[in-house]
Order: C-alpha cells, then sequence, then structure tokens
C-alpha cells in the first residue's frame, strides 16, 4: 500500500502570495547583480518548485477598465522570484535547468494581456498606433483560455517563463550597463527609449542584505526588461513543460532566477505586456556541466523546446516584406523587423474585418498561440516574414471566401476610463 513513508514531496523553496505587492515579500527581487545573495540553494538532480508573482507583482486586477496598465509602475518591473543557487556550479559551467511544470495558482485562475501606453512602456506598434492602455481579462479552465473581452476565440495555452537566467557576474554587469548607456546617449530623446538605464527608483531586494549593499544593488543594478548573455527576458513561447535549458554560469551557484510566467504568448509578444501574464508556480530539476562554456563556445543560451505543443495544423499565414506598405510605402533593405511588422499589420486588419477592433486584435495576436517565421533574408531588397493565425480557435469561420467576410459586433476590450484608444 501506498505510505508516506516512501512518498517524498518536492520542496518549494520560494513561496509568494500572487495577492500581495511583490515588495512586501521575501525572495523577489527587479534588479540583475551579482551583490544579490542566493534566497535558496539547491542539489543538482533536486526536484524542486518555485512560487511567482505576475511581473508587475500585483499591480493589474481583474476588471474591466485599463486604467490600471496606463499607471504601471514600471521601475519595480520584472519582479522574479530568487535567485536558487545550485551547490557545486562555477563560473564557466554550463547550467542545465529542466522545465518540469509550469501552472497558475489554483486561487488566481485568470490572467492579462496589455497594450501599454506610448510614454510608459511602448510595444510593437507605439509609434504607429500611438498607443493608449488596453487589456483583455482571461479566464482559465485546464488548459484552456478564453476573454470576455475577445469574444469567439478559445485556445490551450502554452504556459512558460517568459523570464529566466543565470546572474551576472560583476564585469558582465559592468558590459552590459556600459553598451546600453552608450545606445540610449546616441537615442537620447527616444519615446519609447531605447533601452532602460539602471534606475534605483522602484529597485527592490527581498532579503535582508544592509543598507550599503541594496543602495549599491539599486544604483548598479540592470533593468531585466531585455534578455543578454545570460538569459532574461527572452519570452521564448515553447519553453514549457518538458523543455530544457542551458544557461552559462557567471557566478557561484550560478543564482537562477524566475518570474514573468506566461499562460500563453504569441510568437513576438507584440503589445509589450502581450502574453498573457499570470501569476504561478514552477517545477525544475538542474544538472551541471563543468566546463560547459568552454566545450560548447556558448555566447548565449541553447534550448530544448518542449514536446507538448497544441495541435493547431490549420493556419491562415500572412506574408511581410520590407516595405512599409502600411504606411509611407517605404523600401527598406532586408529589414526583418519592417517584414514582420507587416506580417503583423496584415493579420491585424483582415481581423478587423471579422468585426474585432484594432486594440482587440493586436491583443489576440499577441496572446494566442501565433507562429512567425523568417521565410528569407537573402533576396533583396525584401526580407519575407510570416504570421500563422491557427483558424481552430475561433468559434466560427475567419477564411477567405467568394462572399467576402462576415463582419461580427464582438465588442471592446477593456480601455481607459476617460474612453481613449
Amino acid at each position: 500500500m501506498a505510505t508516506k513513508a516512501n512518498s517524498v514531496p518536492h520542496r518549494t523553496v520560494i513561496e509568494v502570495d500572487p495577492f500581495i505587492p511583490a515588495d512586501q515579500q521575501k525572495g523577489i527581487h527587479n534588479r540583475w547583480h551579482p551583490d544579490i545573495p542566493a534566497f535558496a540553494s539547491v542539489k543538482p538532480g533536486e526536484v524542486f518548485t518555485v512560487q511567482c508573482v505576475d511581473w508587475t507583482g500585483a499591480q493589474i486586477g481583474n476588471n474591466d477598465c485599463s486604467d490600471d496598465i496606463k499607471n504601471v509602475d514600471l521601475s519595480k518591473i520584472h519582479n522574479l522570484s530568487g535567485p536558487v543557487a545550485i551547490e557545486g556550479a562555477e563560473p564557466g559551467d554550463c547550467l542545465v535547468v529542466d522545465i518540469l511544470d509550469v501552472r497558475p495558482f489554483d486561487k488566481m485562475p485568470w490572467g492579462y494581456t496589455g497594450i501599454f501606453e506610448l510614454e510608459n512602456g511602448g510595444g510593437l506598434f507605439a509609434r504607429e498606433f500611438n498607443s493608449k492602455a488596453a487589456k483583455a481579462i482571461w479566464d482559465f479552465k485546464g488548459v484552456y483560455a478564453t476573454s470576455r473581452h475577445i469574444p469567439g476565440v478559445k485556445f490551450a495555452g502554452v504556459s512558460h517563463p517568459g523570464l529566466i537566467g543565470t546572474a551576472p557576474s560583476a564585469e558582465l554587469l559592468a558590459t552590459w550597463n556600459a553598451r546600453e548607456g552608450a545606445l540610449i546617449a546616441a537615442h537620447q530623446n527616444a519615446v519609447p527609449p531605447v533601452a532602460f538605464p539602471p534606475e534605483p527608483r522602484g529597485a527592490y531586494v527581498g532579503q535582508d542584505i544592509g543598507e550599503e549593499v541594496m543602495a549599491k544593488i539599486a544604483r548598479e543594478g540592470a533593468r531585466t526588461v531585455p534578455p543578454r548573455e545570460h538569459g532574461g527576458n527572452c519570452d521564448i513561447k515553447n519553453l514549457s513543460k518538458g523543455s530544457r535549458c542551458y544557461f552559462p554560469v557567471y557566478v557561484k551557484g550560478a543564482n537562477l532566477s524566475v518570474g514573468d510566467l506566461h499562460f500563453s504568448q504569441g510568437d513576438g509578444e507584440i503589445s509589450f505586456c502581450g502574453a498573457i501574464e499570470m501569476a504561478g508556480i514552477i517545477t525544475f530539476s538542474c544538472s551541471i556541466i563543468k566546463g560547459g562554456v568552454e566545450k560548447f563556445a556558448m555566447k548565449q543560451p541553447m534550448f530544448l523546446p518542449s514536446p507538448v505543443d497544441p495541435m493547431y495544423s490549420a493556419k491562415l499565414i500572412f506574408e511581410g516584406i520590407s516595405v512599409d506598405l502600411h504606411g509611407d510605402g517605404k523600401q527598406y533593405n532586408m529589414d526583418a523587423t519592417v517584414a514582420f511588422k507587416q506580417a503583423t499589420l496584415n493579420a491585424i486588419t483582415y481581423l478587423m474585418k471579422l468585426g474585432y477592433t484594432r486594440e482587440q486584435a493586436y491583443l489576440l495576436l499577441s496572446a494566442a498561440p501565433v507562429e512567425s517565421h523568417v521565410g528569407a533574408v537573402v533576396d533583396s531588397p525584401n526580407a519575407c516574414v510570416t504570421m500563422a493565425l491557427p483558424l481552430g480557435i475561433f468559434d466560427f469561420d475567419i477564411l477567405p471566401r467568394e462572399e467576402g467576410l462576415t463582419k461580427r459586433e464582438l465588442g471592446q476590450c477593456a480601455i481607459r476610463s476617460d474612453g481613449v484608444v
């Protein structure tokens, strides 16, 4: 018979409450810095769980108004759980991280997708749309997500960590700050900004580390917004349960941190807060390959994606090229970003023909399991990028027909209290 004696539960090394602001909890930090000590440690091969707040630290509510998106304090993001030290890891090693499970809290079966303001976050079309805050709330039922703000769709989520990485060394941190500082200096008036420099305001480490150390971390700590050599905010939607990640190690113990959990996301996470953001629980097991950085010529992480993937085989694919056909018609030279934008705008304008608002379409393409691929980057002057929209997520026919498309009444997503979109 089954007994407790031979059933050892997996250890939870960091516990959080998704309804309490992140800066009131232990085991959370929102900057990258080598002086942030490990909050917990595990042995190689040990299975352990980590609980995570949503990336904003409980700033966004389950309601029908986007004022919380408009007013979110981005100096406090991303809120990461960790660091977790892996015993025996040394600089130059490769940390192998197996993602065994990712799921929302049972007590918080919902998430959100947001469009951020041009002046506060931005997004892929922040300038083109002069973005104003909007959001969609998604309800979780098992593996499926639906939204009262984007009717007519239901899809299986591929839950994953948007942000995961090891701690930088002092030398690597200095490199980041120098190169990103130079970029900022070259584009001082950019809106949205081209990068985010260290910012003491909002910096948080949920440990007792002393005022001097905290002041140094706040002054020097790298912001968590971009991905970098150590991993970071990569937003790779296929890093769901069953994935394996290979990270370079820069400090003793590797000091792994994780957060920004997503229930689902489309390739590109285009609206900035473009996934279905959630608080939740992630389960890991880690191992170490000694000298792996040299063995594998690692400059950045490598990944084995999950074998678990929603089966959406039928897709309507939109093409984009390096010509601003939705703008001034300018020809660009092999610009894959322009091509990606054009493919996305082609999908947005098509969805609007079906009855969705521009904001709903933008949010949907950010959150649903949409796939984007680079078709070609050798045929001058146009790169070709595609965006594939799964047909099976809709509860009505969206295919082109001879009689045209049927436009439905599909409402609007949550917008600002002043009605501005």
